[in-house]
Order: structure tokens, then sequence, then C-alpha cells
């Protein structure tokens, strides 16, 4: 089985359910990723002080390898954290979930995502990046590469160039494929051009959403997932509740969603990337690569935040097995 290396922020999930009315007074667009100042998330932590919230160590990469060993799969993850309790609390969660630590320090604070979830599910980003954002390229050294096969980046470090670029850069010479989530689809208007070019230079795996898709194209699902797949070796536009698309060259495939009852959309996008890479690691077809990480985004979404219990996860991991045993007596017959 391949190793997945993962490269992203560092942050702490903080986990808050509101109303469409206090994001409209926050000023925060429904369903967008938004970076603020530390003075900022303080200010909307003062403001929802008396709501229940809930802490997770999440960030987009590490939600995506962590699913990757929670169903059996080898990882790591590559990060920045502050010498906090905060930073403490989120190594120590990845050594549980059985990820390998690659952190960095920092002197400021751990970085921290409040999730705004709205009644409907959706979910909308205030970031506070903190030390996670302290991660530079002098940070990343070739050695960190070595054993791994499959190289993956949330979309959310594209800011900066120069980190993405050499990381990849050093991820293609040590052999990897090179998968990217897009992350946002405000952040794909503001990178449009950046994306591009890493995409068709470099990027074998992309993963969109419907947004982010037709934020990078301009069309719709099907003909976008096509177009990106002209640009790299495969590509995956995720609908929602539609299922998603996936297209490796001109084999493009349809993969319906699980029927269920949306609490917290929170990492939806995250797991369905995990599902995904653990099984192309152990050799599925693309379509049962879909549907694994399908099986695990329609999980995530039936409860608040990212972590799903160890019954869900044996349930997942059975799942994988049943479709191993397939490949094996299709391949021996």
């Amino acid at each position: 089985m391949k190793k997945v290396l993962g490269l992203g922020n560092a942050l702490t999930d903080i986990l808050l359910q509101v109303n469409e009315e206090d994001l409209r007074e926050l000023g925060l667009p429904k369903g967008s990723m938004n970076l603020i100042s530390m003075e900022q998330a303080e200010h909307i932590q003062q403001r929802f002080l008396n709501v229940r919230r809930r802490l997770v160590a999440g960030g987009s990469a590490s939600n995506t390898v962590t699913t990757i060993t929670q169903l059996g799969g080898k990882a790591a993850f590559i990060g920045k954290i502050g010498t906090d309790e905060v930073g403490e609390f989120y190594r120590e969660d990845l050594k549980k979930n059985g990820v390998k630590p690659i952190l960095f320090t920092s002197d400021k604070m751990s970085g921290c995502s409040i999730v705004l979830i709205t009644p409907d599910g959706e979910r909308t980003f205030a970031t506070y990046l903190g030390a996670s954002a302290d991660l530079k390229a002098d940070d990343i050294q070739k050695e960190a590469f070595i054993g791994y096969d499959i190289f993956h980046i949330e979309g959310y470090m594209v800011q900066d160039n120069q980190l993405i670029e050499k990381a990849i850069r050093l991820a293609k010479e040590a052999g990897c494929m090179v998968s990217l989530d897009l992350a946002s689809y405000n952040v794909v208007n503001e990178n449009h051009c950046f994306l591009k070019q890493l995409i068709q230079q470099y990027v074998d795996i992309v993963f969109a959403n419907e947004d982010e898709s037709f934020a990078y194209t301009h069309l719709n699902p099907i003909e976008s997932v096509a177009k990106i797949a002209g640009q790299c070796d495969i590509a995956v536009v995720k609908v929602g509740k539609k299922g998603s698309y996936v297209q490796q060259g001109s084999n493009m495939c349809h993969i319906g969603a699980i029927t269920t009852s949306c609490t917290d959309s929170t990492g939806a996008g995250d797991l369905y990337a995990g599902g995904f890479l653990h099984a192309l690691s152990d050799g599925f077809d693309l379509r049962r690569c879909a549907e694994i990480g399908t099986i695990a985004a329609g999980r995530v979404v039936e409860i608040i935040g990212t972590k799903l219990s160890d019954e869900t996860w044996e349930e997942i991991r059975r799942i994988c097995a049943l479709y191993r045993g397939f490949m094996q007596k299709y391949t021996t017959d």
C-alpha cells in the first residue's frame, strides 16, 4: 500500500452553530473561507461566548491524511504550530489518529479555524492562521518526501507561491504523485493564474466542489471535470447531494451521493479526498475510489465536526475489505 504525505495549515477547529443573520452581521459570505486577524478571532468568539462550542484538531489536509490512517493506510502531515497548549493538543491528536507529525514551531499562537455552521449544514470559515502561516519554503527539505508515494496539498496554501512550488518540486523529484484540493471558490478566484500553472505543470489529481470547479473553469460540473482532466491525470468534481464526477483521460463516471441527513458539511470534501486517496493507494479503480470517498463524506455530514466514531470507521473499513476481496477474486479469475 502506498504512503501519503499531506501539507497544510495546522488549525484547531472551533465549531459553532449560528444562523444566517449572524453571518450577515459579521459580513461573512455564506460558504466562504475568510482569513481574519487575531483581534477578529477574539471578537467572533466573544460574540458567541454563550453558544455551545466544540474543539477538534483540523485543517483540510490534516483531515484528509487522518482519514487515510483511520482506514488502515499510512500517512504523515507537515505543518507549523505554536509552542502553546493548542499546538501540543494538535500534535497529540495527530499521533492518536496514527498520523506521523512533521510539525515545525513558531513564536506565534497556534492557528484556529472558527467554523460557523448554519441550520442547513453549510459551513463558513473564519480562519486565524497564526503559527500555521509561518510555514515557509526553507522549512521544507527533500528528506521529508522519502518513502512517500502521494503528496497531498490543500489549496489554502497557495497564497505562499514559493512554499508550494518548492514542496511540489521536491515531491516530484522524490517520485510522488501530487494531489491538490482547490479548497474554496474564493481561494480559486484570488489565485486562478497560479493554480492553473500548478495544475498544468505538476498536479496529477485535482479535487474540487461545484463552486470551486466553476470558479476555475466557468463551466457546469460535467464540462468542468472534462476540462480539468485535460490538464492533469485525474479530476474530481463533487456536486453535493448529486454525488460526484470523476474523469481520467476520456473515462468519466458519475457516483451518486449517499442519502443522508446533513447536520454539518464541515470536512466532507476532506474526507472524500482521504477515502479516494486511500482507495487509490490500495489499487482500486476510479469508481471504487470515488465510492469510498463518497461513503466517508456521507458519514461525516451526519455529525458535528470531522471526527467519526470508531464504529463508523470500522464500517467503512469493512466496505474497503469487501471491495479488496472482490478485486482480488476478479484478478485471480
